[in-house]
């Protein structure tokens, strides 16, 4: 029997990667203003990192109404959408392959960001969270999340008719895929879970309400892409943001069997990164595994040796790492010969900035 490790090759979609490393997706908060524009400082910035065997972009709102966060990209303009176009093209020209992540974050705003001043959510619920957010003085702060106005079903409607012309603009772009952003108490999660989700029509309730809005969102994309080309980032076990929900693995397994016939490339589950976390059990993850025929991705402030017991089980076909390819633009070279990995200088610089702390670390030196 082949022993897969880290540094094997892995089908995903209609598509192979060199290895079963992924950079997570990260927000780094550098687009150009205004407008939300991806630049040449984020396209030297992911080429520095293709040799992961794929990149997940930074969450990129679909729509203005999709934005949570201070000078995070959009994918709804011409412009982004050029910009966006530096990033695949430098890339692709270092040999690697990159996924847009998708993200409407729902009730994860601010007012500042919404002409009424009211972020939209499956219900009027406060998340009981803050977001990050630039003043008139340039200066960034995390701020409360106010109560949120509920969509009505015309407005879902039109929702995933914005991830539909979104995936559509991530191929004009240059894309070699999408990630769905369903985690992390955004507005996909904030329609699986009770907690946040006090529907009574079609869009709430039943676990299979619950999960319409997630499958109707993917099966839009998949029609409109491919489903080879979709991926979706799930998180059963994280409860921040009033996502704590007795149901909610039993919901996303239910949702993986609609993934599942869809035909979607992969499941990115978001695992807890914390020290006291709580811990992902085999029973979900051999669940998952027989449910879902696609590759499953995990993330979650995994070690080398931790990814590679979890490949051995055939549980997993990848894993993402987030901050050590901050600092480690070659971290698959570096894991691969266990070289010394670098720690993030300054953690002023992981939102908002220059070159410092984004383009500036180097690759392995002897």
């Amino acid at each position: 029997m082949t022993y897969n490790t880290l540094f094997t090759q892995q089908a995903l979609g209609s598509t192979t990667t060199a290895n079963r490393i992924v950079m997570a997706p990260m927000t780094r908060s550098r687009t150009a203003q205004p407008g939300d524009i991806p630049t040449s400082m984020m396209a030297q910035y992911y080429a520095q990192r293709a040799s992961a065997g794929f990149i997940v972009t930074e969450a990129t709102q679909i729509t203005p109404q999709g934005k949570g966060y201070s000078f995070t990209p959009g994918i709804y303009s011409q412009a982004q959408i050029v910009g966006w176009r530096q990033v695949t093209d430098a890339v692709h020209q270092a040999g690697g392959k990159i996924f847009l992540q998708l993200w409407h974050v729902g009730r994860m705003s601010h007012p500042s960001f919404h002409p009424d001043g009211k972020p939209v959510a499956p219900s009027a619920i406060a998340p009981d969270a803050q977001v990050w957010v630039v003043g008139d003085d340039g200066v960034g702060r995390m701020l409360d999340c106010p109560v949120p106005r509920a969509l009505d079903k015309e407005e879902i409607e039109d929702i995933i008719e914005d991830y539909r012309q979104a995936a559509i603009n991530a191929m004009e772009a240059g894309f070699d895929g999408v990630e769905i952003h369903g985690a992390n108490g955004y507005l996909i999660d904030q329609f699986l879970r009770r907690t946040s989700n006090h529907r009574t029509d079609e869009y709430g309730g039943s676990m299979e309400n619950r999960i319409r809005f997630a499958v109707e969102v993917a099966q839009a994309i998949s029609e409109a892409i491919g489903a080879d080309r979709v991926g979706i980032r799930l998180a059963p076990y994280i409860t921040q943001r009033g996502m704590n929900d007795i149901e909610a693995t039993d919901t996303i397994l239910l949702a993986a069997e609609s993934f599942n016939q869809l035909g979607l490339a992969y499941i990115h589950l978001a695992e807890a990164d914390w020290e006291d976390a709580p811990v992902v059990p085999e029973t979900f993850r051999y669940a998952l595994r027989e449910l879902f025929e696609g590759a499953i991705v995990v993330a979650g402030n995994y070690s080398k040796a931790a990814g590679e017991a979890l490949l051995e089980k055939g549980l997993i076909d990848f894993v993402a790492f987030g901050r050590k390819f901050i600092a480690n633009p070659d971290l698959p070279y570096r894991l691969e010969h266990n070289l010394t990995l670098s720690e993030i200088s300054d953690a002023g610089t992981l939102f908002g900035g220059n070159e410092q702390g984004y383009t500036d670390y180097p690759v392995y030196q002897d």
